[in-house]
């Protein structure tokens, strides 16, 4: 199957799970690594963007296409999830989850709804697992970060002047 991240290109060809190793996110712990997945660009993208600020947005990105086995996933749905998972700044009870999965080490895959379209999903990329040697990235795409800056932030954007 393919899954889709969007990051520094200086780390495109990174599959160690350093960066959340070092800070944790919504579903690890710091310490624990792991790579944050989604199942199109596109959502990968918001995920990005409702996670970065304007001021801090790298000049250059871009989005890795990974080839990774579908045989070893872990399915969370909505129901199985701690009752404040959707809490921003996120909660220690969706971390206890995700890095109690990634230390047991059962799959290499963990499938979560997007706290942002609960209809989509991300996915935890076990980094640990024995099946990251058959992880491929398939392909890295560069991103124009003003592509993702909003319209008003632009210069000479067609859209100037629209709002």
């Amino acid at each position: 199957m393919r899954l889709y991240r969007i990051i520094k290109t200086k780390y495109a060809h990174d599959l160690t799970g350093g960066g959340a190793k070092l800070s944790g996110g919504r579903w690890n712990h710091a310490g624990i690594p792991c790579i944050y997945l989604a199942e199109s660009r596109a959502l990968s993208l918001l995920e990005y963007v409702a996670h970065t600020s304007i001021k801090t947005l790298p000049p250059t990105l871009s989005f890795i296409t990974l080839e990774v086995p579908d045989s070893s996933i872990r399915q969370l749905p909505v129901n199985e999830l701690p009752a404040d998972w959707l809490k921003q700044p996120h909660s220690k009870a969706s971390q206890d989850i995700g890095s109690a999965y990634l230390t047991k080490n059962d799959h290499l895959l963990l499938q979560l709804p997007s706290v942002i379209i609960e209809q989509e999903f991300n996915f935890i990329l076990n980094t640990r697992h024995p099946l990251i040697s058959a992880v491929k990235i398939a392909e890295v795409t560069k991103v124009m970060a003003n592509a993702i800056i909003s319209p008003k932030a632009r210069t000479g954007s067609p859209l100037q002047g629209m709002q």
